[in-house]
């Protein structure tokens, strides 16, 4: 497994910066966002949209659906020596933002 570069504190505050919505987790190594919507069927057409996203990005989510609740959570896990955030998260949370 190659290593992505890890973003800085200064790129990681204007991820969060450009991204509000978002908050960083995991001691600044991921972000994650909260999307509520008015049923099931809302949340899994949301989680397909951000599958086909994610296949174009060639890079994954970690999620969690309870029925119309949808967490998700972006880190790299190749960034640095033992992963975190890197450009692919800040491009996944940007095209993920643009679906809601």
């Amino acid at each position: 497994m190659s290593s992505v570069p890890e973003l800085d504190d200064a790129d990681r505050e204007r991820l969060i910066s450009d991204n509000p919505e978002w908050e960083l987790a995991r001691e600044g190594k991921a972000i994650t966002r909260t999307f509520q919507f008015g049923d099931f069927s809302e949340a899994w057409g949301f989680m397909n949209r951000v599958a086909l996203i994610a296949e174009s990005h060639d890079h994954h989510p970690e999620w969690f659906n309870v029925y119309a609740k949808v967490e998700i959570t972006l880190t790299t896990h190749d960034a640095g020596v033992s992963g975190g955030l890197s450009l692919r998260d800040a491009k996944m949370a940007r095209a993920i933002g643009a679906l809601v």
